[in-house]
């Protein structure tokens, strides 16, 4: 079952008439599925892409390799660049993009430990980037993702008229 915070966030984006679409690299398509889980997934949830290796950024959403080298695959230059790219490729109100660590490895650096996760929407022409550093298991950090990307977007649409 979707947390509360995926109910509401479904719910007020029907209430909306607003539709969504994910590139996801960290959470691995855990966002896309637990939205589908909401009652009101079917006219709001368009689709998403598991973005997980460096190789289907490049391939599938056309970021180059340098520029991945340049910023790393976790990064917020890269999460921004995947939910530009997402909004070419899905046709939706807003676009959620989602990298990070869960384990060890990858461009894990004091200033980017474990548990760091870079969100980035796009609602309507809007730009929201987002850097939170979570505790807990990779589970528990991508539940936390899963929530705040939630969170942002029932904030976002709460601030500002975008019907």
């Amino acid at each position: 079952m979707p947390s509360q915070l995926i109910i509401d966030c479904c719910k007020l984006l029907k209430e909306k008439g607003l539709t969504i679409a994910f590139a996801e690299s960290v959470t691995a398509g855990r966002l896309a599925a637990e939205f589908s889980l909401a009652e009101d997934s079917g006219s709001v949830l368009k689709g998403g892409l598991v973005c997980y290796d460096a190789e289907v950024k490049e391939d599938v959403l056309g970021i180059t390799a340098e520029y991945i080298e340049e910023f790393t695959p976790e990064s917020a230059e890269v999460t921004k660049e995947l939910a530009v790219r997402l909004k070419k490729l899905i046709r939706s109100d807003i676009q959620v993009a989602v990298t990070g660590l869960t384990t060890s490895g990858g461009s894990e650096s004091s200033r980017k430990p474990v548990g760091t996760i870079f969100l980035h929407l796009i609602i309507k022409d809007n730009s929201i980037a987002v850097r939170e550093v979570f505790d807990g298991t990779p589970e528990e950090i991508v539940l936390m993702t899963v929530d705040l990307a939630a969170k942002t977007i029932i904030n976002e649409l709460n601030k500002k008229d975008y019907e």
